[in-house]
């Protein structure tokens, strides 16, 4: 009669075991916060994923890099997004006025400028940008006006210093900002505009002329947690620390300047 009773007990206790295993290893598996943020961001961030992981073990960051315009129609599209890092207001603020951004939790992180850059090895023959305009060059690589801040930013600029209509057949349009940098990197285009920040982590490009502010819109990246997450306190818990001090020497090593 005791065997039978002793099986029994094993049973019941493997049984116990066997359900308890499973939710005791969720509450070991770290959040998952996933951040769809500007292409210009993704050196900086990198840095800063590595710095906040390393201090906040129980939360994971997953990037989703990519043209601003582009990742607010994956969210429009229900991607399943934590927090929203832009280089623009305007894809911003489209989801904002939908509802899909918790406005509480809106600000402004960052600011950056817009330059002109041409091959470090073999520059084309321009101080600025009127030189644009020269035979010499055939091809200039800007971000998609109308989903790349960055491009939008280049043909404000050109529109207003009247070069705008005379070099868009030359105009090579790219899918995000740092497209438009490899271009200029590989010598497939004889230059390009785009950030300060971007030529700051090529070594193959120079600047040739930073672009007058008055040219074209400010250039403010803005951050928010998307309403529908599910994880809006992990979530505050980064947005909170890509405003603290860490995160703010690591941006200014990459060229972006904190806004306060």
């Amino acid at each position: 009669m005791k065997n039978p009773i002793l099986v029994g007990m094993v049973i019941c206790l493997l049984f116990a075991l066997s359900a308890c295993s499973p939710k005791e290893s969720k509450q070991t598996e770290p959040v998952e916060l996933t951040i769809s943020a500007a292409a210009s961001l993704n050196e900086a961030l990198i840095e800063i994923k590595e710095n906040f992981e390393n201090e906040n073990p129980q939360m994971k960051i997953l990037y989703n890099i990519g043209g601003s315009g582009a990742l607010k129609q994956q969210i429009l599209q229900g991607a399943p997004v934590d927090l929203f890092l832009s280089a623009a207001h305007d894809p911003f603020n489209e989801l904002t006025q939908k509802g899909l951004i918790d406005k509480k939790t809106q600000v402004d992180l960052l600011r950056n400028q817009l330059v002109l850059v041409t091959n470090k090895d073999n520059p084309a023959s321009i101080n600025g940008f009127s030189d644009l305009k020269s035979n010499q060059i055939n091809k200039i690589a800007i971000g998609i006006p109308e989903s790349v801040p960055a491009g939008k930013y280049a043909k404000q600029t050109l529109e207003n210093l009247g070069l705008w209509d005379t070099l868009e057949p030359i105009v090579i349009q790219t899918k995000d900002v740092r497209q438009a940098l490899t271009y200029v990197e590989t010598g497939n285009v004889d230059a390009g505009i785009v950030y300060m920040t971007d030529a700051y982590v090529s070594d193959k490009v120079k600047v040739v002329a930073a672009a007058d502010e008055q040219t074209h819109d400010a250039i403010i990246y803005p951050a928010g947690i998307i309403k529908s997450s599910a994880n809006k306190h992990e979530a505050e818990s980064f947005l909170s620390y890509l405003q603290g001090k860490t995160a703010k020497t690591i941006f200014e090593k990459y060229g972006f300047i904190v806004l306060d």
